[in-house]
């Protein structure tokens, strides 16, 4: 037995003993990683080169990808350097790091994915005061804002989670920290204290919920008010890559942390932490460039750009 003042390390979950599934295991995970750093890369790239991107909605394509490239950066290198050096130890303060960034990151992706909403709510049902509501003042202090609510979502629950005496040992059931599994360290009931820490961010998380449902009711209304079905599968393209984003990311972060105690289990929390922690910061640049014309116009532009200048330099 052990309390925190005694622990300067905890032992993260081993995907594998065997020293070849180990390397295999490092080996999926760059690939996974590089790809996620290369879809979101080459969206904050164009985005930011290209000036007819400059737009509120862009904008906030920019920010996701930052936030997606930090979200995954905080999990997954770690996890792959246990693998590659045969290990499982991440550092006390290490571990609170990784709590602390995975809250603010995934807090400040919500808070964001629900701006975004607004954005298209403006742009379908009130396009013609687009301008006056979303001017880049009010674009720059709504993303302060949700890069701030994550923040202090973060802060508050890390300090909360990380002031409790921990007494169970230190063996981590999760391939990077996560409060229900630092929880389940606790001296005290983790299950009345996960509950007070949902009941903490409830109002962030269930008023961000209400403003994505009532925008996208109101969207949808507008949407099948448009007379020409041409005008109605651009409104819907331009909307359609944002819902499966919030949709993707509100399942699977709210079954990791509110499905019941009793189907939990080491295997399914490893599955649907992956979901949530690796998934979106994979897929969101694959679903937002495959159906936005626009965008892919501009990364077939900047990547043919990228290959003149080089075929001209050698």
């Amino acid at each position: 037995m052990s309390n925190s003042s005694s622990i300067t390390q905890f032992l993260l979950l081993a995907f594998t003993d065997t020293r070849e599934l180990q390397l295999l295991h490092f080996c999926l995970f760059l690939g996974i990683y590089l790809a996620a750093l290369l879809g979101n890369g080459l969206i904050i790239t164009t985005v930011a080169c290209d000036h007819h991107l400059h737009t509120p909605m862009y904008f906030f394509l920019l920010n996701l990808s930052l936030l997606d490239v930090g979200a995954i950066s905080t999990t997954v290198p770690k996890s792959m350097a246990n693998s590659l050096w045969d290990t499982r130890a991440i550092s006390y303060m290490g571990c609170v790091a990784q709590v602390f960034f995975v809250l603010f990151l995934f807090g400040a992706e919500y808070s964001l994915l629900t701006v975004m909403s607004y954005d298209r709510y403006v742009a379908i049902c009130k396009p013609l005061h687009y301008g006056t509501l979303l001017g880049s003042r009010a674009c720059v202090h709504m993303a302060a804002a949700a890069w701030g609510a994550g923040f202090l979502n973060a802060l508050l629950h890390t300090a909360s989670t990380f002031s409790l005496p921990l007494c169970q040992g230190n063996v981590v059931d999760q391939f990077f920290c996560e409060i229900p599994q630092i929880l389940k360290l606790s001296c005290s009931d983790s299950y009345l204290r996960k509950v007070w820490l949902l009941s903490g961010s409830s109002f962030l998380v269930f008023g961000c919920f209400v403003f994505l449902v009532v925008s996208y009711v109101q969207i949808f209304r507008a949407v099948l008010r448009i007379p020409s079905e041409q005008g109605r599968h651009k409104a819907f393209s331009t909307c359609l890559p944002h819902l499966a984003v919030v949709s993707l990311f509100i399942s699977t972060v709210g079954f990791s942390y509110l499905k019941p105690l009793s189907i939990s289990s080491p295997s399914l929390d490893l599955v649907v932490s992956l979901l949530y922690s690796v998934v979106p910061p994979e897929l969101n640049p694959l679903i937002y460039s495959l159906r936005n014309q626009q965008l892919k116009g501009a990364m077939r532009k900047l990547i043919t750009g990228w290959f003149s200048e080089a075929m001209n330099n050698s």
